[in-house]
């Protein structure tokens, strides 16, 4: 991702303001909702390898837009063509994961492989992050350059995702029709509670990362940091979430889930907080500790998922996961991202603390009474 560290000046440098980088991705959000459960049917019924080879071809083609379009009507067509690559990726990724998992009797350790996956993409944006760093110390002219060599990188998926092997438990799964699309969200949401419950956490917590991960370039940009060093705090940052996941496996299990997922809710929603109350350069460090739990949440809260999810749906129900994520993120970012332009950034952020403690409390809460015996 080696437009990230600049993207809010890439936005300036084309006179797109906060609502307007919000808004995109809330299109760029609403495209994956639309598309995220089908997606995931697709890739439980026609293949999980298809899947990603699909994604990774309509990312090619998104960065390319960028690359090529100027404003935010050409912007809008680039979020739009990434959005249909990623909702054909998420989940299918994951699915592929645990089930390869499943073929070779290391399913427990599925926490510790997407601990490794998570980290290893972190590192490579905080490589990302300093490779932007020398070119913008080298004198680069403009920050549209970063969306060119990402259409570069976009592309090294598409052989990437060709050289997967399609797991054997998904192979010798039956087709079913179409119409078990809606009872496979029935059974997610309503009939299976305690994997309703997991699903709309982690969806929570999700939309709160999601949304951390643009407020911290509209941070850099509110307290003024030097633009040279926008890359080197947003690779710093990576290298935390990377940390944070590599050691997910051994934080849960030394804690126990109810724990880990007590302390993920209370450091999230503490980071808008605080950040919120000390807008400044040193309040920089408080970005470092939210990071550093969102690399933990995210093995975390997708094992359990899994757990409790069936080899044969789990595509899709992973991909109800990030529907709600999609969905909470496009009705609220661009509020967020106009409250930020209209009122002030202090005032987001506290909205956006407040959203995730009511709404993850409530949820956590009912984790903790209704499916305490289930988790420890």
């Amino acid at each position: 991702m080696l437009y990230m560290p600049v993207v809010k000046l890439f936005y300036e440098e084309n006179g797109l303001g906060d609502f307007d980088l919000f808004m995109l991705h809330a299109i760029y959000s609403i495209i994956i909702a639309v598309l995220e459960i089908p997606s995931g049917y697709f890739a439980d019924r026609m293949g999980r390898k298809l899947s990603l080879v699909l994604g990774s071809l309509f990312g090619f083609f998104g960065f390319g837009a960028y690359s090529l379009f100027h404003g935010f009507a050409g912007f809008v067509m680039a979020e739009i063509l990434l959005g249909v690559g990623q909702s054909f990726i998420s989940g299918s990724d994951s699915a592929m994961l645990y089930d390869t998992l499943l073929d070779s009797g290391k399913a427990s350790k599925y926490m510790k492989y997407e601990g490794r996956i998570s980290a290893a993409g972190n590192f490579a944006e905080a490589i990302a992050g300093f490779a932007i760093f020398l070119l913008i110390i080298a004198g680069m002219s403009t920050y549209r350059i970063p969306y060119y060599l990402q259409t570069f990188v976009a592309l090294i998926a598409l052989p990437a995702a060709l050289l997967l092997t399609e797991p054997g438990r998904h192979k010798n799964l039956l087709p079913v029709k179409p119409s078990r699309l809606l009872n496979i969200v029935k059974y997610a949401l309503l009939e299976n509670k305690p994997l309703r419950n997991h699903i709309i956490f982690s969806s929570i917590i999700g939309f709160s990362t999601l949304t951390m991960a643009w407020f911290a370039q509209i941070y850099f940009y509110r307290v003024h940091l030097n633009e040279s060093l926008f890359p080197v705090f947003w690779t710093l940052l990576n290298l935390t979430v990377g940390i944070g996941s590599v050691r997910a496996y051994r934080i849960e299990k030394f804690l126990g889930l109810k724990k880990t997922i007590v302390i993920i809710l209370l450091f999230i929603s503490s980071g808008f907080f605080l950040n919120a109350l000390f807008i400044s350069i040193p309040a920089i460090l408080l970005l470092f500790v939210f990071y550093f739990v969102r690399g933990i949440a995210t093995p975390v809260l997708k094992d359990y998922i899994n757990r409790l999810t069936p080899s044969d749906i789990r595509a899709t129900v992973l991909s109800v996961r990030s529907l709600i994520i999609r969905i909470l993120f496009s009705a609220i970012g661009p509020v967020l991202g106009w409250m930020s332009d209209n009122i002030s950034l202090k005032m987001a952020l506290l909205m956006c603390g407040f959203t995730v403690l009511l709404t993850g409390g409530i949820t956590l809460g009912s984790i903790l009474l209704s499916h305490g015996k289930q988790i420890t």
